[in-house]
């Protein structure tokens, strides 16, 4: 049998792996790009906004299996969410990475709670929700995780 830590290793290994919904969106409503100069992760996220509610994300980059894995779990998290209740959950991702709450559902986004013994690997676990909250605002400057 899995104990959880196994369990969440798999998640991020397997979205890591089979990327979701990494492509670009051709036309979107929306665009940030974000990087982590501590260790080299970029990322790009694409959005299609109707009436306040993401209806299509996507995301492009390169880095490490946790900013990658992190990247496709949210895009799948979000879809059909409100500006709103995404700004919302983005906020609830950092507390839970970095230790000032837990996720009551231990569904694929508390695979990420693990990180927060890992203060250099946060900043890899943030990078999409970051740049995500950036093109939710309409930033046009690469934001950073310094």
């Amino acid at each position: 049998m899995l104990d959880t830590r196994e369990l969440y290793q798999q998640i991020i290994l397997d979205h890591n792996r089979s990327p979701r919904n990494f492509h670009i969106i051709e036309t979107p409503s929306s665009h940030a790009e974000g990087n982590n100069p501590l260790c080299g992760d970029v990322m790009s996220i694409d959005l299609m906004l109707s009436n306040n509610v993401i209806e299509a994300v996507a995301f492009q980059g390169a880095g490490c299996a946790i900013s990658k894995a992190s990247a496709s779990v949210m895009t799948e998290f979000i879809k059909g969410k409100t500006r709103r209740e995404t700004l919302d959950l983005i906020d609830r991702f950092a507390e839970l990475i970095t230790g000032e709450t837990e996720m009551p559902d231990p569904g694929p986004l508390a695979a990420f709670a693990g990180v927060r013994d890992y203060p250099s690997r946060v900043r890899c676990a943030t990078l999409a929700w970051q740049t995500l909250k950036a093109a939710i605002e309409g930033m046009t400057e690469t934001i950073t995780t310094e």
